[in-house]
């Protein structure tokens, strides 16, 4: 009987048990890849921030630039116009 039953238990782990693991893994490794309903929402929704905030940008850069046309140049080196740091100001008036 036990001589049966060794060969039997080997062919059903070779036919069915080694398919089903790889398939199992197979399904696993496919699923983990892909994005989920959720994780594209949660894109799609960053994406619409940074665009109305890269919007928000450009709008104050518009203003700023109405109101100053060489305020470029001013924020790029603030000692030509005698803005001083701000820890040189702090060490001055403790």
């Amino acid at each position: 009987m036990e001589e049966v039953l060794v060969p039997i238990a080997v062919v059903g782990m070779l036919f069915i048990g080694l398919p089903w693991l790889i398939f199992h893994y197979v399904v696993r490794l496919k699923s983990a890849a892909s994005l989920t309903a959720e994780d594209e929402r949660l894109l799609d929704d960053m994406h619409e921030m940074a665009r109305r905030l890269d919007d928000r940008l450009q709008t104050i850069e518009r203003i700023m630039t109405a109101e100053n046309p060489n305020w470029r140049q001013l924020a790029a080196d603030p000692a030509s116009i005698g803005i001083e740091d701000r820890h040189t100001v702090r060490r001055l008036n403790p």
